[in-house]
């Protein structure tokens, strides 16, 4: 069953400027699809036609009207006032109507009820059941803790979050409203790592139909069963997932360019010939003729078009030659503000040519941290870097001195070129034509980041320090900052929720959790099943290993030795469990996080029983 017909759609904005031209495809029942594109090729606007948010200048549009369909894309308004949980709540506006006319119904059946009431009251209750109004709790808690949405947020004012705290309530109350179509627009974008796995594992449980614009490759690997790419307002088709998008697109342009350079080398045959018998025939008619046949024969000839090249940007990041061995060293750093502790007593040493990746969620702190050691913060500690360092720095959020000014002034004024460089400058990261004279106040996140971009590689620097250096870029956009950062041979850290980011250039990551962070000398892969391992191992029900029991040798030093390392080993896990004492009261708004931390100090107190058992056989 077609849940989803497009048939030769068109739709402009500037006549003779067609976005979309003759965009046809079907969306089956149950498809997971992933709809691709550049930034700027009509995706959004196709989502709106498809709502009837927009209207289209031709073709046909047909959405199953017995299905429900949700859109993630803008954020819609609330009344003022509205908290976290209202917007939620708000998705179960159907159930909680019944509910109330239940209530209604109940309080005037007290007294006795007509057979009328009776049969409204079955039909209610039938809806409400049917409709999941039993579980509507358990379902708004399920989506939440998945989505890191913690009780203490809930009450919140929802005017008073972030655009990116907004989009996560947004999503959960689109997945909470049950759709049987989900129009998902750049989902990931404001999620961290674990919330983005978790959507995933929803995607993919999911019954019913799902489109999704996304520029998150790993994200679209792990959910794609195909791919529609947008490309000059058509529709280009491929069935499977991202892995087989970006192989099957490179042999279709390879066959495409090959016949082309084959039709081209006949018709120059063609034409040559054509030529020679054309000049013989002056005298023949009969070579005329058939020198005229060929002509006409080439003319009718369907000829492949030359496939296109996507343009791309040629610039790298200038380097600054690095002495010695210690690029910057932290001691005993922390930062907090208040009673909140972001981090505390961190200690890293960084190489020369390491590439380390700065994970956490959302919240935890990464920001602040890079701020810190750049000196935009105050933070307790000691950093210190090497004497040859020199640092260029994108933040997640950018800002100019002077959004007002053209994007060639900025680059004239801000980088002292001259209008030539400038130019050049801007050119290799595409911006160009009348492009260069918008301001930069105007310019989208990922045109901010491009232009960012283009200012921060003009310097020389050996370390270079990213903040979310993909979020709002396309996926050409994405391709061609690992192609340059790929090039630069000096020290990358980056914070990022790119998991292809991540896989491709972390040889080091640093986890900040709960106040401290780990420190993983492997990539993300190794990382990952580290983790996996530890979860698994906090599941078991009280099968772990346990402690290797030490016997002492012969002789009465070596027992005393072992009773002091014991009992240092004691102090220290009953420090363990006061710690976990004190998150565990911090945490009881979140039943996730604290489920987690009883489980831990379960395991953590087996320990401690077990190094008493030594501390007194030792003793004896």
């Amino acid at each position: 069953m077609v849940d989803i017909s497009v048939k030769n759609v068109n739709k402009f904005f500037v006549i003779g400027e067609n976005l979309l031209e003759d965009l046809s495809f079907d969306i089956q029942e149950g498809e997971r699809v992933a709809i691709l594109g550049r930034n700027g090729c009509g995706k959004t606007t196709l989502f709106k036609i498809l709502t009837g948010e927009m209207d289209y200048d031709g073709g046909e549009v047909y959405v199953n009207p017995n299905k429900k369909l949700g859109l993630i894309s803008q954020i819609p308004h609330f009344p003022a006032g509205y908290t976290v949980e209202d917007v939620l709540r708000s998705a179960f506006t159907e159930l909680t109507s019944a509910k109330r006319k239940m209530e209604a119904l109940e309080q005037a059946m007290t007294q006795g009820a007509t057979a009328e009431q009776l049969r409204e009251y079955d039909a209610l209750v039938n809806r409400f059941q049917s409709g999941g109004g039993y579980e509507m709790d358990v379902d708004v808690d399920k989506i939440c803790n998945g989505l890191g949405i913690t009780a203490a947020q809930r009450p919140q004012e929802f005017d008073s979050l972030s655009g990116g705290e907004k989009t996560r309530i947004n999503l959960a109350r689109l997945l909470l409203e049950k759709t049987d179509i989900l129009l998902l627009d750049e989902p990931t974008n404001h999620l961290d790592l674990n919330s983005v796995e978790w959507l995933e594992s929803y995607i993919k449980s999911f019954k019913g139909t799902v489109l999704i614009i996304s520029h998150d490759r790993y994200f679209i690997d792990q959910v794609a069963q195909r791919v529609i790419e947008i490309t000059d307002g058509h529709a280009e088709f491929y069935t499977g997932n991202y892995s087989f998008y970006m192989e099957e697109k490179q042999a279709r342009f390879d066959l495409q360019l090959k016949q082309y350079e084959q039709e081209q080398a006949k018709l120059k045959q063609l034409g040559y010939t054509v030529e020679r018998m054309k000049g013989w025939g002056i005298n023949n008619r009969t070579l005329y003729r058939r020198a005229m046949s060929i002509q006409h024969r080439m003319e009718r000839i369907q000829k492949t078009k030359r496939p296109k090249t996507e343009k791309t940007m040629k610039a790298s990041f200038g380097e600054k030659d690095f002495s010695g061995d210690v690029v910057f060293k932290m001691k005993n750093v922390s930062k907090s503000y208040g009673d909140r502790v972001l981090f505390s007593d961190v200690n890293l040493n960084v190489e020369g040519g390491e590439r380390i990746a700065l994970l956490g969620d959302n919240g935890t702190g990464k920001s602040t941290f890079l701020k810190c050691l750049l000196g935009e913060e105050d933070c307790g500690g000691r950093i210190q870097f090497g004497p040859t360092v020199k640092w260029g720095y994108l933040p997640q959020i950018i800002r100019f001195d002077h959004p007002e000014r053209s994007l060639y002034d900025t680059m004239l004024y801000e980088k002292n070129l001259t209008p030539q460089m400038a130019r050049d400058r801007l050119g290799a990261f595409l911006f160009q034509g009348e492009d260069v004279f918008k301001t930069v106040g105007t310019l989208s996140g990922g045109e901010q980041s491009r232009l960012r971009l283009c200012m921060l590689m003009d310097e020389k620097i050996n370390l270079l320090i990213l903040d979310e250096p993909t979020n709002h870029l396309d996926i050409a956009s994405r391709e061609w900052v690992e192609a340059a950062i790929e090039e630069f041979e000096g020290v990358l850290l980056f914070v990022s929720h790119d998991r292809y980011f991540i896989e491709k250039f972390a040889e080091r990551i640093w986890l900040l959790e709960n106040g401290a962070i780990r420190d993983f000398p492997c990539g993300y892969q190794k990382y990952r099943s580290i983790l996996d391992h530890e979860a698994q191992a906090r599941t078991l029900p009280k099968s772990e290993p346990k402690v290797k029991k030490e016997r002492p040798r012969t002789g009465t030093k070596d027992g005393e030795k072992l009773v002091r390392r014991l009992e240092r080993e004691i102090e220290k896990q009953e420090g363990l469990i006061s710690e976990l004492d004190g998150k565990i009261e911090a945490a009881a708004a979140d039943y996730q996080e604290l489920t987690r931390l009883l489980g831990e100090k379960e395991q953590a107190e087996e320990v401690l029983l077990e190094l008493m058992e030594q501390w007194e056989q030792a003793q004896s």
